[in-house]
């Protein structure tokens, strides 16, 4: 059954190729992509690479807060406000109950923001999404820093996780559109990163004001994630939107604007932005020949149901380690 679904799979690719062949600027633009080295792409593309690590530089708020909030239970302050008083030992503690409701209501947040992504970007651009993602994450700060109990602070980590989630994939799909094949491992990798870089920051605040005696023991820490949304927010206006997602929407001129502002073609004087519009043009084209007639049940038949199972376990494989239950223990 396999083999017969490969099969198919091979004959379609094979006929829509045959319609639509690629134009010499396509192959042309297509030929020096791949033999381009790391360094030359470096080169002609510093820009997409600016423009990348800006926008992704969101998940160190996320990174920051997830790791923030499991610190602020070692907190006496966290604790004596949103936490009850155990009899037995006389100590403040917030019951695990609530501490699974506020770390999982952060990750529902998430999963609601992943599924709209999607939908939103691809109608207005990656550009105009993060920015409403950002003014949104601003505001629900507010819920954060001046919850006057554990639920209002629940409903904060919900609505929180929700730009959370679009920051995590709306980063990755710019990072790997805005450049060239030889660049995305490093840009789409940078995301995992600047969580990392989010959770040393967390360690380093929640350290620095575990020691106070009053409220802004954990207010502090809630406030300090203001920090990120205004400078993201200045870059990402600056920032050109994708070339490709131009070219989706049938501008070819905004397409060919928007290369030219993530590249230095002066560097590289073989390189003609018209080809690579060309390669875009061609590989949406094909895009869309493929996915024609398909439907969501087509992921679970065939060959796609092989491709589902690698996307979701590579992804699993980053939890089901038990990483997400070790605080617990």
């Amino acid at each position: 059954m396999a083999r017969k679904d490969d099969k198919q799979c091979a004959e379609r690719q094979s006929v829509v190729a045959d319609v639509y062949a690629p134009s010499k600027a396509a192959r042309h633009a297509a030929h020096d992509e791949k033999s381009m080295t790391l360094t030359q792409a470096i080169k002609l593309y510093p820009k997409a690479v600016g423009w990348s690590v800006v926008l992704s530089s969101a998940l160190i708020m996320e990174g920051y807060d997830l790791a923030l909030l499991g610190s602020l239970y070692g907190s006496p302050q966290f604790n004596m406000k949103y936490g009850k008083l155990n009899a037995k030992t006389g100590k403040w503690s917030v019951p695990a109950n609530w501490q699974s409701a506020l770390s999982n209501g952060a990750r529902a947040g998430e999963v609601v923001g992943l599924l709209l992504n999607g939908f939103i970007s691809e109608r207005y651009g990656y550009r105009k999404t993060m920015l409403v993602a950002l003014l949104s994450m601003t505001a629900f700060i507010f819920i954060l820093f001046f919850a006057p109990n554990i639920q209002v602070l629940v409903v904060g980590e919900v609505l929180c996780g929700i730009p959370w989630g679009m920051f995590q994939t709306l980063t990755t799909q710019y990072a790997s559109e805005v450049s060239p094949v030889q660049l995305r491992p490093i840009l789409t990798t940078f995301v995992n990163m600047c969580w990392v870089m989010g959770q040393f920051i967390a360690a380093g605040v929640n350290r620095g004001c575990v020691t106070r005696s009053d409220q802004w023991a954990y207010r502090i820490p809630f406030a300090i994630q203001w920090i990120w949304p205004v400078p993201i927010m200045l870059g990402v206006t600056l920032a050109p939107e994708s070339p490709w997602w131009h070219v989706r929407r049938g501008d070819r001129e905004g397409a060919r604007t928007a290369l030219l502002r993530l590249t230095s073609p002066e560097r590289d004087p073989d390189f003609n932005p018209d080809d690579t519009i060309a390669m875009i043009e061609y590989t949406n084209e094909m895009e869309k020949e493929m996915s024609a007639g398909t439907r969501w049940s087509d992921l679970f038949k065939g060959v796609d149901l092989r491709r589902t199972e690698i996307v979701c376990f590579t992804w699993i494989a980053q939890t089901i380690c038990g990483q997400n239950i070790m605080g617990y223990l």
